[in-house]
C-alpha cells in the first residue's frame, strides 16, 4: 500500500472513530446522559448560590484558562445555564481573554522556571515559540483558532518569548473570539438538544473540522523543527 493510500486510510478511520463518538455522546441516550451530567449539576449547584454562584462561574472561566482542570465546553456550558446564552458567551469570552493575559504576565516575570517546567510536556512548543517571536500575532491568532496547542500551552509560550504583548493581545483577542462562540453554542445546545440536535451536529463537524487542521499544522511544523 502507498504512501498516500495510507495517510487516506488513517484519515478515514479517524473520521469514522470521531463520527461514532460525536454519535455515542450526543445523540445516543446513554452518552447524553453522561456528557450532560456534570455541566447540568454543576450548573444547578452554582445558580442555587445566586450571586455568589456566578461570581464562582465567571473565576472557572478565569482559572480554568491557567489549569486546564475542567474540560472547557463544561465550564461554558455552565455559565450557559447560569447566564444565558449572550451573557454567558460574554463571561466564557471575556474571562477567558483576561485569564491568557494573567498567564502571560506570570509566565514572563514571575514564573520562568514553573512554566518551562510545565511546557516540556508539549515537545511542539519549543517549533512554535520560534515562529511566535517571529510572526507573534499570526501565531497566536492561529493557535487560538485551531487547536495546535493547548491554549495554556500557547499563554505560557508566548510569555517566556520577546514578542510584543500588544501582538499576543490582538491575536488572543480576535482567535478566541470566534471559538469561544462555537463552544459556547455547543454547549447551549447540549443542554437543550432535543431543540437543536440539526444545529449541534453543524457545530460539532465545525469543531471536528478545525482538530483535523490542527493535526495537519502540527505535522507541518514537526516535520519543519526534523
Amino acid at each position: 500500500m502507498s504512501f498516500n493510500r495510507k495517510r487516506i486510510l488513517q484519515i478515514v478511520i479517524a473520521c469514522l472513530l470521531l463520527g461514532g463518538l460525536i454519535y455515542f455522546f450526543f445523540f445516543n441516550h446513554m452518552g447524553i446522559k453522561l456528557t450532560h451530567s456534570n455541566m447540568r449539576q454543576l450548573s444547578e449547584h452554582l445558580r442555587a448560590l445566586g450571586w455568589p454562584g456566578k461570581i464562582i462561574g465567571m473565576a472557572l472561566v478565569f482559572f480554568q484558562t491557567f489549569f486546564p482542570f475542567i474540560p472547557f465546553v463544561i465550564v461554558a456550558g455552565t455559565n450557559v445555564a447560569i447566564f444565558g446564552i449572550k451573557v454567558g458567551f460574554l463571561v466564557n469570552y471575556v474571562m477567558s481573554c483576561l485569564g491568557a493575559i494573567a498567564s502571560f504576565y506570570f509566565a514572563r516575570y514571575y514564573g520562568h522556571a514553573w512554566v518551562e517546567k510545565k511546557l516540556e510536556r508539549f515537545p511542539l512548543v519549543k517549533q512554535f515559540s520560534t515562529r511566535m517571536e517571529k510572526q507573534g500575532f499570526l501565531y497566536v491568532f492561529l493557535g487560538r483558532l485551531i487547536p495546535i496547542l493547548p491554549s495554556s500551552a500557547i499563554n505560557f509560550a508566548a510569555g517566556l518569548t520577546r514578542m510584543r504583548f500588544t501582538h499576543f493581545l490582538w491575536g488572543t483577542l480576535l482567535g478566541k473570539l470566534p471559538i469561544i462562540y462555537l463552544e459556547s453554542m455547543i454547549a447551549h445546545d447540549l443542554f437543550h438538544f432535543r431543540q437543536y440536535k440539526g444545529r449541534l451536529l453543524m457545530l460539532l463537524a465545525i469543531f471536528v473540522g478545525l482538530m483535523l487542521i490542527g493535526n495537519v499544522v502540527k505535522k507541518v511544523l514537526t516535520s519543519k523543527s526534523k
